[in-house]
């Protein structure tokens, strides 16, 4: 009886000295950019927020859940997604049932004064985020301009204007993820609302410490997460990207449209969507292309720079999956390619601000032929990546961290 006493307590006492699990040691994936032939070579990676497949992975669930907001009414949730949907080129879309013509709505019901840019390449941007550049890093793109430390000044209090004033008067993604939290016309939430609801929801802390080596959800690694993601929308197979690679021919109407496109004496587009000699089909620079005469300085490159060369300029956005793009222009004006087309061919008004890179602007355009409207057409749609409007890495996961589906935590007009 003795020996049967003294086991138990040998037992009792082993159990008592047991210890937590130990966790893994935090050693995070690298993950690497295949950089293909023709692309620029220098990406935007801020050096404090490498790519790792993990934080790639916590990005891609919190791209896609309504419950970044604050919110966990499901009539109440609004996603990354409900503007920026993959087969829409992360654009709203025209038949977009939550907006009207494809132009977003915040959550609250305020609308935004611009449309939605695609989400498309970013990786190979240093020359400003936005259609008028306010977020921008002069270093290149090194620096995030997000803080360490979130959740001491990232307050209820803390509204979207006021996150440039916080986080530094530059930015990249990281920024911008911050701002769409904040922004009436968006999520409209608090930082520390989101935090809190994403550090309560079972599952991800657990994919926090695998993106950051911690399981304490901050607005930075909210914000980082979510811009790894972003990072890795790229787009390099359209057709016109395997004619580049020699492993198709371009039909006869899409060369005409490319040397249409090339040339100044044609449709005179690669100025501004091309000329740095890569297949980006942007210089992510500002233009005033000749849409208005009359400008409001409300939102446009002038209103941050202050140079008068800049009034009613905006971004040239991407053209790769530009037929899939709609609606065109920073506030939408044009709902078809057909209709942006006919606009630089026709319809370009000349005043003191438009860009000198529009040389047929005092014409009203370049004057295409029905013919040559046809073969540009056929050359921009030749740029449409389907395979980066499918990719399954780029979609929605089917289950999240805490098990609901999809349909469970998606928000107002996710797909």
């Amino acid at each position: 009886m003795r020996y049967l006493f003294l086991f138990f307590i040998i037992i009792i006492l082993n159990s008592c000295n047991e210890k937590e699990p130990v966790k893994p040691i935090w050693q995070p994936t690298p993950y690497t950019i295949t950089i293909p032939k023709y692309f620029p070579t220098k990406l935007n990676i801020p050096t404090d927020n490498p790519l790792t497949v993990e934080g790639i992975a916590l990005g891609r669930y919190l791209f896609y859940d309504g419950r970044l907001s604050g919110r966990i009414h499901h009539d109440s949730l609004m996603t990354c997604a409900s503007c920026h949907v993959q087969s829409q080129n992360f654009r709203p879309g025209l038949t977009n049932p939550a907006f009207t013509d494809g132009m977003p709505v915040g959550i609250k019901g305020v609308p935004t004064s611009h449309a939605a840019l695609p989400l498309v390449n970013l990786i190979w941007n240093s020359n400003g985020y936005t259609w008028n550049g306010a977020v921008h890093s002069p270093d290149g793109g090194t620096k995030n301009g997000t803080t360490s430390e979130s959740n001491e000044k990232y307050s209820n209090e803390l509204t979207w204007k006021s996150v440039a004033e916080t986080t530094g008067t530059t930015g990249n993604i990281e920024r911008i993820v911050l701002e769409t939290i904040l922004h009436p016309a968006e999520l409209a939430g608090s930082l520390s609302q989101t935090v809190d609801l994403i550090q309560s929801i079972n599952g991800y802390p657990e994919l926090f410490y695998k993106a950051f080596g911690t399981e304490e959800v901050t607005a930075d690694r909210i914000a980082k997460a979510i811009s790894q993601f972003v990072r890795t929308l790229i787009s390099t197979d359209s057709r016109f990207d395997k004619y580049m690679r020699g492993e198709l021919q371009l039909t006869t109407e899409e060369l005409e449209g490319l040397v249409l496109f090339t040339t100044e004496e044609g449709a005179d587009c690669f100025h501004c969507h091309g000329s740095d000699g890569n297949l980006l089909f942007t210089t992510n620079l500002f233009y005033n292309n000749g849409k208005d005469t009359v400008f409001t300085l409300i939102d446009d490159r002038y209103v941050i720079t202050g140079n008068a060369v800049d009034i009613g300029a905006y971004k040239a956005t991407t053209l790769r999956n530009i037929a899939v793009g709609g609606p065109y222009m920073h506030d939408g004006r044009f709902k078809t390619l057909d209709d942006v087309i006919d606009y630089y061919s026709h319809d370009v008004k000349m005043s003191d601000h438009v860009n000198p890179l529009m040389h047929h602007a005092a014409a009203g355009g370049v004057q295409l032929t029905p013919s040559e409207k046809h073969s540009l057409k056929a050359f921009l749609t030749s740029l449409t990546d389907e395979k980066f409007l499918t990719n399954p890495d780029f979609a929605a996961p089917a289950v999240f961290p805490d098990g609901k589906l999809y349909d469970e935590v998606k928000g107002i007009s996710s797909p």
